[in-house]
């Protein structure tokens, strides 16, 4: 039964038992996040269970390439197939547990899943970031049994997990009672820096006719729970954010119909944390330990005060360890540009920030030929910006990603990495290899494994559902993807397995190599015409050994380039043995060191049409 309260809960008893314990580097793990709505259903047919078997007891068939298109036959099938991308769709936590062997295999040793906690019921906030309830799951998802089932699960398959969670905003709890700024439609209540009257909590239906008093007595589908968090005081009821770069608007606004709660009060070395904020530290406190979870990911760090941030990592860490787990993570999603996520993460102490500003589109762009490939690595490079080694900060304290469910970076045009040409499918082992084997803790998004492509003005559509249901990938329904075969997922697996077997591809420093045509002129790949159709490598070196790889840009024909190598390492007519290519033929072949002159040494590659390879 869920508690109503949190003085309900009991830490220390939730807390005498033995945990799960953290991994002794961040960097050695691989992430895969997921909407929990879109990823599985538990009703697949013919996929391989977690035992590795076939199951063949659902009734979800898997998706041919005949399929595609199937839920958009028609224009009243289209329009259907886009309205089911906005709602809930049915993905669920037992779905999810039955697809861990498909995680597992794929080489994956941590699960990030969005918010499981209970949204409010009159809207479709299916992606988890309506908080209606900070203590129970939602019903749509399962119960709180269902998710210690899918945590113990991971566990013993040697898989990590952190959840997803919101300390900034609640869901759409209360609604406010305007008095100014006038629309064709009523009342704006947008941000000024001054509080709205409110007309009441919201129930079930979405109607504001419950007191806004302390202590209002409410249903289990009204208002906010748990019942601390039902004070007036708990929010700053000052409407929404327009503009999303104003200091204080930021910190003080709503996300849209989101209720921005007030967490505290005072500069961040002198910091008082409300209530408010306090109780939300004990029920994500209760979480670790009913749950034995091994991190979070707290959303919109930049709209929370740097002190409440703070804070909560505090409490999260002190009681982390009292658990015994000494490397809880705590990983922050802080949007505002490079300098911003750095020097938050630095002033509040979490443990790493989600991708840094242009990751993405650097990452996106260097391997789809559209930028030098410089301007993806020399966002890793020493600097004064980052004040840090050339590699120990960003090694573990940066998540990077091809895709990812809002893809802030590319405005209202939303698309996955293979979206928008027939060549990009070809390229994305090349960019999952660039994202698990650079610098950071790679995180894999979704369906990117298995070569998805949506792409349009809204988000829904690179949120489309693994299980099929009324939303499919491919413009689909009915058909899941859970599909080990899928070349992607194939060739990553494989290339996760080196990573795994080799610390310097997980920890080492990175360099961008210099390549030539001839032999003798050497230059960083770049640019030249429209698009750069070319050999990229770089070095990982960690302990004196160098791991040497490369991907090639064209889609269509292999690429032949001297690569240097770092001359210390290597003796004249030393050799490269490769570890993994595109190309199997290629694997175990051997490339010898020359010694170009005294200073330079470099081997000859070739690295198949739209291939990746690595060399040790």
């Amino acid at each position: 039964m869920t508690e109503k309260s949190l003085s309900e809960i009991d830490l220390k008893a939730l807390s005498n038992r033995t945990f799960f314990p953290s991994p002794a580097a961040w960097e050695d793990q691989v992430l895969y996040f997921m909407l929990l709505d879109r990823f599985s259903d538990g009703k697949e047919t013919n996929f391989r269970g977690n035992d590795g078997k076939t199951v063949a007891d659902g009734s979800t068939p898997p998706f041919q390439p005949t399929d595609g298109g199937n839920a958009i036959r028609t224009d009243a099938d289209a329009a259907a197939w886009r309205d089911a991308g906005g709602r809930w769709v049915g993905g669920n936590l037992r779905g999810l547990t039955t697809k861990i062997g498909y995680l597992e295999r794929l080489g994956i040793t941590a699960l990030w899943v969005s918010p499981v906690f209970k949204q409010i019921s009159f809207q479709d906030t299916y992606h988890g970031y309506g908080i209606q309830n900070f203590i129970d799951v939602d019903p749509h998802f399962g119960t709180r049994e269902d998710l210690k089932t899918l945590v113990d699960t991971a566990h013993a398959n040697g898989i990590y997990v952190i959840l997803d969670i919101i300390l900034n905003h609640s869901g759409n709890v209360f609604s406010y009672n305007p008095d100014r700024y006038p629309t064709q439609n009523g009342m704006d209540s947008r941000w000024d820096g001054n509080p709205y009257n409110v007309q009441g909590f919201n129930d079930r239906t979405g109607n504001p006719s419950l007191p806004f008093v302390p202590g209002a007595a409410v249903g289990p589908d009204d208002a906010i729970w748990p019942s601390e968090m039902r004070d007036p005081a708990s929010f700053t009821r000052k409407g929404h954010i327009s503009n999303w770069d104003y200091f204080p608007e930021y910190l003080e606004g709503d996300f849209c119909d989101l209720k921005d709660i007030t967490l505290g009060w005072g500069d961040i070395d002198d910091y008082t944390p409300s209530p408010a904020l306090r109780s939300l530290c004990k029920a994500y406190k209760f979480w670790m330990a009913y749950l034995d979870i091994d991190g979070f990911r707290v959303d919109t760090v930049k709209h929370m005060d740097p002190g409440a941030a703070r804070f909560f990592n505090s409490v999260v860490h002190e009681f982390s360890q009292s658990l015994g787990k000494e490397n809880f993570y705590v990983i922050g999603e802080i949007t505002g540009g490079r300098e911003n996520a750095f020097n938050t993460l630095e002033t509040v102490g979490m443990d790493a920030v989600l991708g840094i500003d242009d990751v993405q589109p650097k990452m996106d762009n260097l391997v789809k030929g559209s930028s030098n490939p410089a301007d993806y690595f020399d966002l890793f490079r020493n600097s004064l910006l980052v004040q840090k080694d050339s590699h120990v900060w960003f090694r573990n304290k940066v998540v990077t990603q091809v895709d990812d469910h809002d893809k802030v970076c590319q405005g209202n045009d939303k698309a996955r990495f293979c979206a928008g040409s027939d060549a990009w499918p070809k390229l994305l082992v090349n960019v999952l290899g660039l994202n698990t084997c650079t610098l950071g803790i790679p995180c894999v998004y979704y369906g990117t494994e298995q070569a998805f492509d949506g792409q349009g003005d809204n988000d829904r559509y690179i949120r489309e559902a693994m299980f099929g249901g009324a939303f499919g990938a491919f413009r689909s329904k009915g058909r899941h993807f859970f599909n080990e075969n899928a070349p992607a997922y194939v060739e990553l697996a494989k290339i996760l397995a080196v990573r795994r077997d080799k610390e310097a591809l997980r920890r080492g420093r990175q360099y961008l190599r210099e390549i030539s045509g001839d032999g003798s002129n050497f230059g960083l790949p770049q640019i030249m015409g429209d698009r750069m159709l070319s050999v990229v490598p770089w070095s990982r070196l960690f302990n004196d050994e160098e791991i040497l790889l490369a991907l090639n840009t064209d889609p269509d024909n292999p690429r032949e380039a001297w690569t240097v190598v770092d001359a210390g390492l290597h003796q004249n007519g030393d050799t490269l043995r490769c570890l993994y290519s595109t190309d199997p033929t290629q694997i175990g072949q051997l490339v010898a060191v020359n010694e170009i002159r005294p200073g330079l040494k470099a081997v000859p590659l070739t690295v198949p049409a739209a291939g990746f390879v690595i060399f040790e």
